[in-house]
């Protein structure tokens, strides 16, 4: 049975914002865990950092190529 893993590319914006704070909530919490000494696993802030830059940069993509289709919609 093959595994089949959703990368941010194949979401709607709407579900990466929603992931987005999701992450951003679970990292929140991992850094109480961590400053009050209860964390056990110190890998979980590093995966939760990059899945939110995983997030950022598609969203940030998306922004791009929406505002250069605008660009050249313009020109046009």
């Amino acid at each position: 049975m093959a595994k089949t893993t959703t990368t941010a590319a194949d979401l709607d914006t709407a579900t990466i914002v929603e992931r987005l704070a999701e992450e951003k909530d679970r990292l929140f919490k991992l850094r109480v865990q961590f400053a009050t000494g209860t964390l056990e696993n110190t890998a979980g802030l590093r995966t939760a950092r990059k899945e939110i830059a995983r997030y950022e940069t598609e969203l940030r993509a998306r922004e791009i190529e929406a505002a250069e289709a605008l660009a050249q919609e313009e020109k046009a």
